[in-house]
């Protein structure tokens, strides 16, 4: 955690809705990896949560061809899915 927001999360009491905002719900971890900056794969902090969404919609049905997406995706559901997708969303207006 960065100074500035172990600082934000110090001021919100370290326990509360802000601090756990900050965490990467379960599931993001495995997209890190491969989505990380300067990655081929592209880097998916920032994008729009609609196409982040819709992306492992597409992988998880098969309508977007993939090696590895698709083994992935099938392993998010909806909720978990559009968690992952906010969280990245938001971490471009950091």
């Amino acid at each position: 955690m960065t100074p500035a927001l172990a600082l934000l999360a110090a001021l919100a009491g370290g326990t509360g809705a802000c601090a756990a905002e900050m965490r990467p719900p379960p599931g993001a971890s495995s997209c890190s990896g491969c989505h990380a900056e300067g990655s081929a794969m592209g880097v998916l902090a920032g994008r729009p949560e609609a196409e982040i969404v819709g992306a492992l919609e597409a992988f998880r049905t098969g309508a977007r061809p993939a090696t590895l997406m698709n083994r992935i995706a099938k392993g998010f559901g909806a909720q978990e899915s559009q968690a992952i997708a906010a969280w990245f969303a938001a971490q471009g207006s950091r």
